[in-house]
């Protein structure tokens, strides 16, 4: 079994072929259907384990896009006690949801 430990907007992940993960939103071209990453911290397969310093020489993680996702709506509510004032402001993520094809390494 395969896997890799990928950095992504400073965020680690441990990924292996056919999982799906929500990335963070970041432009990409309208025809993008594939998103490749560089930032391999360890990879493992048959021939064993690869740990960077800090990454992997030539490792690379390709993944196919799956589309844009948004998370669930969160409130945050501020108010000051015995002044009337309150406040609420709601806040929903938008994510790039991928799928992982291959890991190379």
């Amino acid at each position: 079994m395969a896997y890799a430990i990928v950095e992504d907007s400073g965020t680690q992940f441990k990924v292996e072929p056919g999982d799906r993960l929500e990335i963070d939103l970041r432009p990409l071209a309208a025809d993008a259907t594939t998103v490749t990453f560089d930032k391999i911290l360890l990879v493992s397969n048959d021939s064993g384990v690869k740990i960077g310093q800090p990454v992997v020489a030539g490792a690379t993680v390709s993944a196919k896009v799956i589309g844009e996702i948004k998370a669930d709506k969160i409130y945050v509510e501020r108010h000051t006690r015995r002044k009337g004032f309150h406040r609420r402001v709601g806040h929903r993520q938008r994510y790039i949801g991928i799928q992982i094809e291959s890991i190379n390494g």
